[in-house]
């Protein structure tokens, strides 16, 4: 059985793209991976948008909410393996760090939350297929690349964009 990978996507709201990260990882990684969402200052909520979105693929959201990062710098919190920030506001907010050494990446996206309401709709769609095409490249790495950047990682700081 093939190592399953603890993915957490960092946003500053965590109402809308980490949310719609974790989803679709979820979803298309298929038991490989298994991702969660945070934020450094959340909303408290998530977007009925990206709720929506994430229905749509089979997504089970009931269990979705806007949360801090800091749950997950908890003793009894699960060992993060990727990283991965999705907005330019997390990416340049100092970060904690992450027991373990993770890989850390950045995947940058417009925020949907500032479409005007006519926009909206249109405007989370759109990064959603922008977060499903990097999605898609990660879950397709055979397990030994991902073992191989990890132990790079693990050696210095190289960080993976």
């Amino acid at each position: 059985m093939s190592k399953v990978y603890n993915v957490l996507f960092l946003c500053t709201a965590n109402s809308a793209r980490s949310v719609l990260s974790e989803g679709l990882l979820n979803v298309l990684g298929k038991g490989r991976f298994m991702a969660f969402s945070a934020g450094s200052q959340p909303s408290g909520t998530v977007s009925p948008h990206a709720i929506e979105l994430l229905q749509q693929i089979g997504y089970d959201t009931s269990a979705l909410h806007s949360k801090s990062w800091e749950v997950f710098d908890q003793p009894d919190a699960p060992a993060m393996d990727i990283v991965i920030t999705v907005c330019d506001n997390a990416k340049g907010e100092t970060c904690p760090i992450w027991p373990g050494h993770p890989i850390t990446a950045h995947w940058g996206y417009e925020d949907p939350q500032t479409a005007s309401d006519e926009e909206k709709h249109a405007a989370f769609t759109r990064v959603l297929l922008q977060i499903k095409q990097r999605i898609e490249l990660l879950v397709s790495l055979p397990e030994d690349k991902i073992a191989h950047l990890a132990s790079i990682h693990a050696i210095g700081e190289h960080k993976v964009d």
